[in-house]
């Protein structure tokens, strides 16, 4: 029998009120979040800190602990590319279109990947639909900036969720906190800071890592720094665009092994812990999804799209583009498991522990670590 879908609660506080709450706050607004007002708001997006690795190894970051801070849902799928524009548009997935690490592209008969396969039939400020947060502020009295390592300084990703900001490009976590306490000198700024170091220290060893401990341990100093040097009534928010979860390298299914339910499958679109499969001929999902239930029901939740978007997976709104690019099946581990699709050439992010994308609890739920101004 197929295991129940998760259902998506609508409504429900999310990644998406992170940035117009922070907004909202230097107008003496308060959002859905209850951020009192504050005079300058710094807002950092911390790539990877799920909020039970967080709890896991809460004696590492007593200052991040101390702080005032709940939990709330990343979206579906768990992933950077989905979390991050969602983040910075206050839209869901369904509505910006970015709807996975990778998507299929069903105009070009391609999987593109939205992280860095920005090419001209795939143009950032065209294919991400929404408008991003600093757009909307750009002609008011707020004043914003986006800060982050120098080599995604113009890249497509960047051009397609912080248009309208400002990007200062700077490689040093200490140097971006710094960045960001200058600027909270001047009244009704907008900093917003991603720190992706911690994300690489999990994909490569592992949330239960001694790498990750000590990229967390320096994180949680240097944020201790930054809020020792910001102004009285400075709103600092820190949160992140999915979690993590360790996956054991026997414990990855490659597809090559798996030929007869590929039968029909076109595309392997998005990640190891969410895999869209375009198929040759869309009306053959219901048999698909029987094949691939069959196979791996009882460590994932697979499902048609259609039924996926009525589970509320991408949102309360689903735009004809965002559907285009999802996958006619999906397939969202629900035990450790990652699939990989080596059926043409090996696959490097083989080597990766630290995995995301599904929908545990493990990679959706994210903090919201509330210090300066919004301590109380």
């Amino acid at each position: 029998m197929p295991t129940m879908l998760p259902i998506v609660k609508p409504g429900a506080v999310s990644l998406a009120d992170v940035l117009p709450d922070s907004v909202s706050a230097l107008d003496g607004r308060r959002g859905r979040l209850g951020l009192p007002a504050a005079r300058a708001v710094v807002v950092i997006v911390v790539d990877g800190l799920g909020a039970q690795a967080l709890a896991n190894r809460a004696g590492h970051a007593r200052t991040l602990v101390a702080a005032r801070a709940r939990s709330i849902d990343s979206v579906v799928p768990s992933t950077t590319a989905a979390a991050l524009t969602t983040i910075l548009t206050g839209a869901w997935p369904g509505v910006h279109g970015l709807v996975g690490y990778r998507a299929i592209d069903r105009r070009n008969d391609r999987v593109v990947n939205q992280l860095s396969g920005w090419d001209d039939r795939m143009l950032p400020e065209t294919w991400q639909r929404s408008p991003t947060v600093f757009e909307g502020i750009a002609d008011g009295p707020v004043s914003a900036v986006a800060v982050g390592p120098t080599k995604f300084a113009g890249s497509g990703l960047t051009r397609a969720i912080l248009r309208g900001a400002p990007y200062v490009g700077e490689d040093d976590v200490a140097r971006r906190f710094a960045i960001a306490a200058e600027r909270a000198r001047a009244e009704r700024t907008l900093t917003y800071v991603y720190v992706p170091e911690l994300d690489k220290a999990g994909h490569k060893g592992g949330v239960e890592s001694s790498e990750w401990m000590t990229a967390l341990e320096y994180l949680d100093a240097e944020v201790a720094v930054l809020e020792s040097a910001v102004p009285r009534r400075t709103g600092i928010m820190i949160t992140a665009d999915h979690g993590m979860l360790d996956i054991p390298h026997d414990s990855h299914v490659l597809l090559s092994q798996h030929t007869d339910v590929m039968a029909g499958v076109r595309h392997v679109a998005g990640e190891p812990r969410f895999l869209h499969l375009g198929l040759e001929h869309p009306d053959d999902a219901p048999n698909v999804v029987a094949a691939w239930e069959e196979r791996f029901g009882d460590s994932s939740w697979i499902t048609a799209r259609d039924d996926a978007i009525a589970a509320g997976w991408f949102g309360t709104e689903v735009s004809v583009e965002a559907r285009e690019r999802m996958g006619d099946v999906l397939v969202a581990p629900r035990r450790r498991i990652a699939f990989y699709d080596d059926r043409h050439a090996d696959d490097p992010g083989r080597g990766m522990v630290g995995q995301h994308g599904s929908l545990t609890p493990e990679e959706r739920s994210v903090p919201v670590i509330r210090l300066g101004a919004w301590r109380r």
